[in-house]
């Protein structure tokens, strides 16, 4: 997988950056509005649970949207696709931190998963298109940076803003950094030569979006505290039936908006598959620490969320030697044990309480964050190790939307290990109380670690050769 015309290693590594800043910001604000949703509600004058919505209109619109963007970019140009994509996102969040009302919160941000939906994956998309194959884990890794911190950073980070400034800057932040990357992007972002499109797939991009948006839309229901179940079942039933109608037509079609012959390839059908469960259970850890931190071990909000921050730091450290780990002993091996680190992680998290010692706590952090950065590397790059050139826009789009998907399910997952901890604990002869409830939890999502591992296992020992340079 390479181009005869690759750009300047100096200005691929600049959109690499900025394609990186955006991704950044777009998960951010996935999750920063989490810890303020009191006061937004209070200036809206709406209840708290409402705010719920105002996070799932925009996680919604990106699952929505996204397997739209590469068509896009084929059909319209993907520096135009691009530069449009931050415009309308810095405008939707402009009017977000405008907003006067609940509708006109939710409105502008549906309007804001819209840019995102664009921006990042036809960035991904102009800088891995015209990659040479050896160059593809270090562009990885710089890419898939953001998904790992930004989940850790923003409840903090929305706690801060909304305590010593309000709940406006939450999405005000983004104008300054929207405009630079704007500029920034007109002057360095030229259009990569892509494979051109087809006819829009118009009955794959109803089964596919209404299907994506709908089983988003029940992973956010099942994480809420209280459950309403038909509303769960009237949602998540026939969104499983529609994915089922997509898969079938995708198969078939002539011209697919997503083609899903790419699972024949043997590398890339384990790696979509552990990308799917290696996000899920990284996106939980942020989720379940911070409240194992609150109710089981006592801690103050900020305190918690100041401790979770050292798998941030496990995240950066290990970004460090990612590369040179698997360039030396190759992807198999690697994804297995890294893998295999953030379950074990997990498991030893089940393990903490109250009196563990600060140093072993940090430790067990360190491990979970370097676990998750190595992992999501790893997966990041294989994928693509034996995608043909001329599919590289539709393997782009299937690694971004299972990300996508694995990030939302991953919360939910936490949510219901988490309820489903006091009678399984009580089953196992466990108390009843919150500690047993979290480890219970903590466990069960350590074995979806585990199936990402066994994902790992099925890569040939040879898998991603070319991309070890």
């Amino acid at each position: 997988m390479s181009n005869d015309t690759p750009p300047a290693r100096d200005q691929q590594r600049a959109v690499v950056l900025l394609v990186a800043g955006c991704f950044f910001m777009e998960m951010l604000d996935g999750t920063i509005v989490t810890t303020s949703a009191p006061r937004i509600a209070r200036a809206l004058a709406v209840p708290v649970g409402s705010i719920a919505l105002v996070i799932t209109a925009y996680l919604v619109t990106l699952a929505v949207l996204i397997p739209l963007s590469s068509w896009l970019a084929a059909r319209v140009g993907a520096r135009a696709t691009f530069l449009a994509a931050i415009v309308l996102f810095t405008l939707a969040s402009a009017g977000c931190a405008l907003s006067a009302s609940f509708a006109e919160l939710v409105a502008m941000r549906v309007l804001q998963g819209a840019g995102a939906a664009m921006m990042v994956p036809v960035g991904r998309l102009m800088v891995l298109a015209p990659a040479k194959s050896s160059d593809l884990l270090a562009l990885t890794a710089l890419l898939v940076w953001p998904g790992l911190i930004a989940p850790v950073l923003a409840p903090l980070a929305g706690g801060l803003i909304t305590t010593y400034a309000n709940w406006h800057w939450l999405f005000a932040i983004n104008l300054p950094l929207g405009l630079l990357a704007l500029l920034v992007g007109v002057r360095i972002v030229h259009p990569p030569s892509l494979p051109p499109a087809g006819g829009l797939d118009v009955a794959g991009l109803l089964l596919v979006g209404t299907g994506l948006g709908a089983i988003t839309f029940t992973a956010d229901l099942l994480a809420q505290q209280r459950i309403d179940w038909p509303l769960v079942a009237a949602i998540g039933l026939p969104s499983a039936l529609l994915l089922a109608g997509a898969v079938v037509h995708l198969r078939k079609a002539t011209e697919p908006l997503v083609n899903l012959r790419l699972a024949r390839i043997r590398t890339f059908r384990a790696a979509l598959a552990g990308t799917a469960f290696h996000f899920t259970a990284l996106s939980a850890a942020p989720f379940l620490a911070p409240l194992l931190f609150e109710e089981v071990f006592h801690w103050s909000p900020v305190h918690a969320g100041s401790v979770v921050l050292l798998i941030f730091v496990g995240n950066v450290g290990a970004k460090a030697v990612a590369n040179s780990l698997y360039g030396r002993y190759g992807f198999r091996p690697v994804l297995v044990a890294s893998t295999a680190a953030l379950a074990v992680s997990l498991v030893l998290l089940a393990l903490t309480g109250p009196a563990t010692p600060l140093v072993l706590l940090a430790a067990v952090l360190l491990l979970s964050g370097a676990g998750r950065s190595v992992g999501a590397t790893g997966y990041a790059a294989v994928i693509f190790a034996d995608v043909p050139p001329a599919e590289m826009r539709h393997a782009n789009t299937l690694s971004l939307t299972t990300q996508q998907l694995g990030g939302s399910w991953g919360v939910a997952l936490a949510a219901i290990a988490l309820r489903l901890g006091d009678p399984l604990g009580r089953l196992f002869g466990g108390t009843a109380d919150a500690r047993t409830a979290y480890a219970v939890a903590l466990t069960l999502i350590a074995c979806v670690a585990l199936l990402s591992t066994a994902q790992a296992l099925r890569l040939h020992p040879a898998a991603g050769q070319a991309l070890r340079g």
